[in-house]
């Protein structure tokens, strides 16, 4: 195995080229969706709380206190429900709504501190420090102590020269109490690196999943340590290119860009399980209302239009005593649009070709593809006859904005006996985004 070691690790000196000059920090808000209910239930700050997946199903989120219990993520509820009985858990179905509004807050506040950052999901994001005089470890307590002022979020803050080893700074900070929520690669010697590198098992880097942390162990890498050590021709021979640039980034040679302007979605999906088995035709057509007036008005927000659409239903698999089924199909709307009728026009049909009588369905969606921004798209000679519609769109967006979603939709979203919506028994208000559910302060 002596082939494996690339040698002694080294990481950038003054000498190096113009990677050391990159400085990347990584904020994450700590158990997200659990912290964003604590915020309006100051009650709950020392009682342990859990957030449940679509349907209530499996616990996606949960704080300190819920994990000192036992319990963890992925778990049923069902399975844990005595755990959750005798210790008195809190209980949310996950309030997406709220969750967006709330991630929204927070990387308003970061932004408001750095030069630029790139979102990288609804709970974290980078920030660009290049260039940036004075104290990093210092700036990294002023992002958290703001996010915790302005929005009420607990958040942690791993600070380095690449993003990998920002992530992986962002995982100790978290865990090791000493860093206080803070961790700055730069603070620590070329020791203390080490150790901090052979602290976790490989598969707590980011990108390295489960199965690629399986072969790297049977090859001796069971740390972060070993695969910054590990030689590149090991790696090229046996991996893929990523994890060849993971290795780099973890030697603290910058290879991942800051993409502080998300790119271009390729495609939009909206979909989600019900309830309750569902078998009208009426009752899936409500469902991929809904599904198709929220995508189309993510396209509209974000200034892009899609040209073809697809629909999807597909049957309960766990039901052993009907029949399975999954039907889908697509169809190209001849130029790109983003009002909801046109989508909707599409649909309708979709449905009436896929829909088959007597099958239990537990599942429908909408995919828009072919996306593009709405500037890159030449003027067509008929855009005006989209153009009553797409007035229309913007006004129901401009409501639901105002007033929460759903405030204003089509007459084929059922408001009473919705079975096929997803189960959410224990859904918090949304107290930011919906004037009727705000926080009444008696």
């Amino acid at each position: 195995m002596d082939a494996l070691w690339g040698g002694e690790l080294r990481y950038q000196t003054d000498d190096d080229n113009e990677n050391r000059l990159i400085m990347y920090a990584l904020i994450d808000g700590n158990s997200f969706y659990a912290s964003c209910e604590r915020v309006f239930r100051p009650d709950l700050l020392k009682r342990p709380v859990v957030v449940l997946s679509n349907n209530d199903g499996c616990i996606v989120t949960l704080t300190r206190e819920a994990k000192a219990l036992g319990l963890k993520r992925g778990t049923p509820l069902f399975k844990v429900k005595a755990t959750v009985e005798k210790h008195n858990v809190a209980v949310f179905s996950s309030n997406y709504e709220l969750y967006g509004d709330m991630s929204s807050r927070m990387m308003r506040s970061i932004a408001s501190l750095v030069p630029e950052i790139e979102v990288y999901s609804i709970d974290e994001c980078f920030a660009n420090l290049t260039g940036l005089p004075g104290d990093l470890t210092e700036l990294g307590q002023k992002i958290r102590q703001r996010v915790w002022r302005w929005v009420g979020i607990p958040a942690c803050v791993g600070i380095a020269p690449t993003k990998t080893l920002a992530k992986y700074c962002n995982h100790l900070a978290k865990h090791i109490p000493g860093f206080h929520g803070v961790l700055n690669w730069n603070d620590l010697t070329s020791e203390r690196r080490k150790k901090a590198l052979a602290y976790e098992p490989i598969d707590e880097v980011w990108g390295i999943g489960s199965q690629l942390s399986k072969r790297m162990v049977k090859l001796g890498i069971e740390t972060p340590l070993d695969l910054a050590q590990a030689s590149e021709s090991l790696i090229k021979q046996f991996f893929p290119v990523t994890v060849l640039q993971t290795a780099r980034e973890l030697r603290g040679l910058s290879c991942i860009d800051f993409e502080p302007v998300a790119p271009t979605r390729q495609r939009l999906v909206r979909s989600r399980s019900f309830a309750k088995d569902v078998y009208s035709q009426e009752d899936l057509l409500s469902a991929l209302t809904m599904h198709t007036e929220e995508a189309a008005q993510v396209l509209r927000e974000e200034k892009l239009k899609a040209s073809r659409i697809g629909v999807f239903i597909l049957s309960n698999r766990f039901r052993l005593d009907a029949p399975s089924y999954y039907g889908f199909d697509t169809q190209d709307l001849g130029i790109p649009v983003n009002d909801t009728q046109s989508f909707m026009d599409a649909v309708d049909k979709l449905l009436n070709k896929l829909y088959r009588a007597g099958i239990a369905y537990k599942k429908a969606g909408v995919s828009l593809e072919n996306i593009q921004c709405e500037d890159d798209i030449e003027d067509d000679l008929f855009a005006f006859e989209n153009e009553r519609s797409n007035r229309l769109s913007a006004v129901i967006d401009e409501l639901n904005n105002r007033y929460g979603k759903g405030t204003v939709c089509r007459s084929t979203v059922k408001r009473e006996g919705e079975d096929w919506k997803m189960k959410r028994e224990c859904r918090s208000p949304s107290y930011t985004t919906r004037f009727s559910e705000l926080l009444a302060v008696g």
